[in-house]
């Protein structure tokens, strides 16, 4: 981890970066509050999670996400190089350890967009790694209730109505899950939601548990 230095030539302890979780059900918008917030810090590296679902309009390998097969899947699982994995709607999703654990080491902090079942699988990791533990922090993102939820998977347009009762069912389950999240966010207006989550950030920056054991002065 770096060691800091402020203007006065005091060393601050080094610092372990934030594995910064974000969850919620499909519509409540989870993924526009993220990429806002990487548009607003710049430093925030983004963790790319592997899927087998076919790429959105707009959608780029690499980028949104590693698009891989299932047999490319099942073989990094065998591999044992996931964190977390799991099946959403009928697809394959599932966080590599090294887009996180090789990051948040050397100081930099690391948004996981992921569901509530990979969160679950992160959180339960992170009770047997002391690194991961200091780390991880989960913030969960809410509707302002299950008629807007409704409204905006609706709006999205882009999937069959069989896919969208789906959708609802398991947002029921998952808004149940609310409590077990660090952080609560109810995503009303969408810039508030990214002035809190942001301002949120600024704070978990200030946390002691992610400083070296090393005083101020070396």
């Amino acid at each position: 981890m770096p060691v800091e230095e402020n203007n006065a030539g005091i060393k601050k302890p080094p610092r372990l970066g934030i594995a910064l979780i974000v969850s919620g059900p499909s519509g409540a918008g989870k993924s526009s509050v993220c990429s806002a917030l990487r548009k607003r810090e710049s430093s925030l590296r983004f963790s790319v999670s592997c899927t087998t679902r076919r790429p959105r309009p707009g959608e780029q390998d690499g980028e949104d996400y590693y698009f891989i097969s299932v047999h490319e899947f099942n073989s990094k699982v065998r591999d044992g190089l996931f964190l977390e994995h799991a099946d959403v709607h009928g697809n394959y999703y599932g966080t590599l350890k090294s887009e996180i654990l090789d990051h948040v080491l050397s100081g930099t902090d690391v948004l996981l967009d992921i569901d509530v079942q990979g969160a679950m699988q992160v959180k339960k990791a992170a009770s047997e790694d002391s690194t991961l533990s200091r780390c991880l922090e989960l913030v969960f993102i809410g509707p302002p209730d299950f008629a807007e939820l409704e409204k905006r998977l609706r709006g999205r347009g882009t999937e069959s109505e069989e896919a969208i009762s789906k959708r609802l069912a398991d947002a029921k389950q998952e808004l149940d899950c609310w409590n077990l999240y660090d952080y609560l966010l109810i995503n009303k207006v969408l810039e508030k939601t990214v002035d809190d989550l942001h301002s949120l950030l600024d704070i978990l920056h200030k946390k002691t548990i992610r400083l070296g054991d090393s005083g101020f002065y070396g």
